[in-house]
């Protein structure tokens, strides 16, 4: 009966992506328009959410980790998915206790004073109950859904099929999406976050860190009865610290309120380390005397020593204008995929740094931010999810500013918050920064024009020399994809030639095969001299 489920589960998620990619397929065929291609992803959206809550489990993570790669995926798909809620009804009492007496290998009563058996929240991986400790004390205990772990083997099963196939045939230049590193970051965060004892361990490094922290508090956690599928913590009263009446109510100062809070995530952001990516307003918490409380650490990212000195070397490059250096770090960052061009990403940043800023006035800023935004897709560049997860902590905490604090504007709530931190530690590189960029001009107006990164004529040519590439590569790769369905056809002619005994449609059938295999071998060859001649003229350009 389980594996009947599984393979029900498992039909259902890949008849679902073939699906989508035979639509894209036949969107691309018949060449429709960039209108009709939003309509589209908009359904395609659509249909993909209401997958992920039929299927519920790991994939609502899959969901949720898709949902923040836009860098990757059209806007029009993405919106459909921003905001899903990782909510799910709770397990049957029974198999959460299971979980519990099997973990701890003793009976609930031996280990707690009392535990209640509805659930205080339910999501797609851990479930969260209240009970006691036989000293009376208050615990929150988060279990593992059940059936996660057999999920977890049928989704990645069904997304390493998926991911095989896109690689391989998805309508996107090899080399400009790394579906395999995609896949294994998904699968390294999911992973993570499925094993409590990683957080456990994360618990631990955050209230280290901050224990000198006024106003700020961490759960404690127990342990002695915690393992990989069951966390035991503190149980702390608090509500949602965007909640704006209970701010007002217990007349907490809401602009102190927001200095406190911008002073616990912005040494996260801007120091080596693990940062809490996930840091929305259930997770985020306030007591009635203005004491911040911060749960659920399953979600991190990781800024090695490495990622913050590559960084400073990116900016110190961009500074000096060494634009060769800056190429090379974004390269060490991770930013860029096994095989690109250097050179082109290196044109690339003299281009974005090199504004003429008379120019820039005469700018129609919204047409020249999406022709860089079409630009940009056509680059061999990949944000590393770790950067990804930053600036969603970013932008989820600059939000909480605004609601709390809307009177101020964001970066006069970040100033002092990040004056003093400059005074603090060994920051001699990051001021050697600020003082450079407070002496080029153009620095000054920095968030005004970032997004801004082109003088037209040069742009121009360089996105021509993409398109092309992209053009030709079309080509081929329509070339190898038409070969692969004669051989598909080739191979159900066999199949069936041989069921009705009908020997000639076989042989026929085979001699498909071979001239396919022949023509897809002679294009993919085709293919890769051409990309050869295509690099060695950008780079004597």
């Amino acid at each position: 009966m389980k594996n009947r489920k599984s393979w029900f589960r498992m039909w259902k998620i890949l008849s679902f992506a073939f699906s989508m990619f035979l639509q894209v397929y036949w969107y691309r065929i018949r060449k429709k328009s960039a209108v009709e291609w939003d309509v589209l992803w908009e359904k395609l959206g659509r249909q993909f959410r209401q997958t992920l809550f039929e299927l519920e489990g790991v994939l609502i993570k899959v969901g949720q980790f898709i949902s923040i790669r836009k860098d990757l995926l059209p806007s029009s798909f993405v919106d459909q998915i921003q905001d899903l809620v990782d909510q799910v009804p709770p397990s049957p009492w029974e198999e959460i206790k299971y979980v519990l007496e099997n973990e701890w290998g003793n009976s609930i009563e031996n280990v707690l004073l009392s535990i209640e058996t509805k659930a205080v929240a339910s999501a797609s991986i851990g479930e969260v109950y209240r009970g006691r400790l036989k000293d009376g004390t208050n615990v929150a205990i988060k279990v593992q859904r059940p059936s996660i772990p057999s999920l977890m083997r049928t989704d990645f099963r069904s997304l390493a099929i998926i991911i095989w196939f896109a690689h391989h045939f998805a309508p996107v230049p090899k080399g400009f999406i790394n579906f395999k590193m995609l896949f294994k970051e998904l699968k390294y965060v999911i992973e993570k976050e499925l094993d409590f004892k990683k957080e456990l361990e994360t618990i631990h490094h955050f209230r280290d860190r901050f224990e000198s922290y006024q106003q700020l508090t961490i759960p404690n956690i127990y342990p002695d009865i915690s393992t990989s599928q069951v966390l035991v913590m503190e149980w702390i009263d608090g509500v949602r610290i965007t909640d704006i009446d209970f701010l007002e109510t217990s007349q907490i100062n809401r602009e102190e309120l927001a200095q406190r809070l911008i002073r616990i995530f912005l040494p996260q952001w801007l120091e080596a380390g693990i940062f809490h990516a996930d840091p929305h307003a259930r997770n985020v918490l306030v007591k009635s005397d203005g004491t911040i409380v911060l749960l659920d650490f399953g979600m991190v990212g990781e800024i090695s020593r490495k990622d913050a000195n590559n960084f400073q070397h990116l900016i110190q490059a961009i500074l000096l204008k060494n634009f060769a250096q800056a190429a090379e770090a974004l390269k060490d960052l991770g930013f860029l995929l096994p095989g690109a061009n250097l050179k082109i990403i290196e044109n690339l940043l003299k281009e974005i740094l090199t504004l003429d800023l008379n120019q820039v006035k005469e700018m129609d800023l919204f047409a020249v931010k999406k022709e860089m935004n079409d630009m940009l897709k056509l680059l061999p560049i990949q944000v590393p999810t770790r950067f990804i997860f930053l600036g969603r902590s970013f932008i989820t905490i600059e939000g909480m500013l605004l609601t709390i604090n809307p009177n101020n504007e964001i970066l006069d709530i970040i100033k002092p918050a990040f004056a003093d931190w400059l005074k603090q530690g060994n920051s001699n590189n990051w001021k050697f920064i600020l003082q450079w960029m407070n002496a080029l001009p153009i620095f000054k107006i920095f968030h005004s024009v970032q997004d801004l990164i082109e003088t037209p004529q040069r742009l121009l040519a360089q996105k021509e020399t993409l398109q092309q590439r992209e053009f030709y590569f079309s080509i081929y790769e329509n070339q190898k994809k038409h070969t692969l369905l004669l051989s598909v056809l080739g191979f159900i002619g066999i199949f069936s030639g041989m069921y009705l005994q009908y020997h000639v449609l076989s042989k026929v059938s085979g001699g498909l095969i071979v001239i396919s295999s022949i023509v897809y071998i002679v294009s993919s060859w085709r293919q890769r001299k051409w990309l050869k001649f295509m690099d060695r003229n950008i780079k004597r350009g």
